[in-house]
C-alpha cells in the first residue's frame, strides 16, 4: 500500500520514485521492491545541516533554507532537491538544485500551512515542519 506524495528508493539503481496516487502495489525497480523513504527531523544527528528552517521575508513570503548552517553544494555533496507540501498534501512544490546552488526555495503567499522536505545525496530525506 502506498501513500499520495510517498518517495521510494531503488537500493539497486538509485531511482527515486514519488506517488501521484496511493495504490495497493508493491513499487519494484531492478527486481528488487523499492525501499520507502522516511524523512531524518529535528532529533537527527547532522539537523543543522539538513533539517529545513523557514523564514518569512520583507514581502511576506516563506523562505526554506536547508539547513540553520549551510549545507556544502559540492558534486560530491549536495541538496538535490527541496520540496514544500501543504499539510492536507493537495498542493506540492519542488525546487531541483545541482552542485554549487544556493539550497533555499521562495515560496509565494498560497503556501501558509506546509511542512518541506530536503534530499541530500549522501544523507537521504529530511524534513522540517513549518509551526
Amino acid at each position: 500500500m502506498t501513500n499520495r506524495l510517498d518517495l521510494f528508493r531503488c537500493n539497486v539503481c538509485g531511482n527515486l520514485v514519488q506517488v501521484m496516487l496511493a495504490g495497493e502495489g508493491e513499487l519494484v525497480c531492478c527486481g528488487e521492491p523499492m525501499e520507502l523513504l522516511q524523512p531524518k527531523g529535528i532529533t537527527s544527528e547532522m539537523e543543522e545541516k539538513h533539517v529545513p528552517v523557514f523564514v518569512k521575508n520583507e514581502c511576506g513570503n516563506f523562505v526554506v533554507h536547508v539547513g540553520s548552517i549551510p549545507h556544502p553544494m559540492t558534486d560530491e555533496h549536495y541538496i538535490m532537491f527541496i520540496q514544500v507540501v501543504s499539510k492536507n498534501n493537495d498542493k506540492i512544490c519542488t525546487k531541483f538544485l545541482s552542485p554549487n546552488d544556493v539550497p533555499k526555495m521562495l515560496l509565494g503567499h498560497d503556501f501558509n500551512e506546509f511542512f518541506a522536505r530536503e534530499y541530500c545525496n549522501i544523507h537521504g530525506l529530511w524534513e522540517g515542519i513549518n509551526d
